[in-house]
């Protein structure tokens, strides 16, 4: 059975603030997140909506895209996360549906 990671951007409801992330169960890491469970950044900026992920099987290659990401400009992460949802439209709860 393969195990696979995941790199996420969320976003805060105005889309001011991006964080990015990585963990081994998107669902569960969002839900987290959402429900206020992780302290710090993301529940003090309510960063709770996802609007982009990666999916891997290699843990090192998650860690490592996981570091370019944090690297980019905004303008970058913000292309980024158009080229797969341009609607920035929560992705959590498609993920929830399949």
């Amino acid at each position: 059975m393969d195990k696979y990671f995941y790199v996420y951007i969320l976003t805060n409801k105005t889309h001011k603030v991006l964080y990015t992330g990585i963990t081994n169960d998107l669902l569960r890491r969002v839900n987290e997140h959402k429900e206020g469970i992780v302290k710090g950044f993301t529940s003090k900026y309510n960063v709770n909506k996802l609007v982009y992920y990666e999916e891997g099987t290699d843990a090192y290659g998650a860690i490592s895209r996981e570091k370019q990401i944090k690297g980019l400009s905004r303008a970058k992460k913000i292309n980024l996360i158009n080229s797969m949802n341009p609607d920035w439209e929560d992705l959590f709860y498609r993920l929830l549906n399949t």
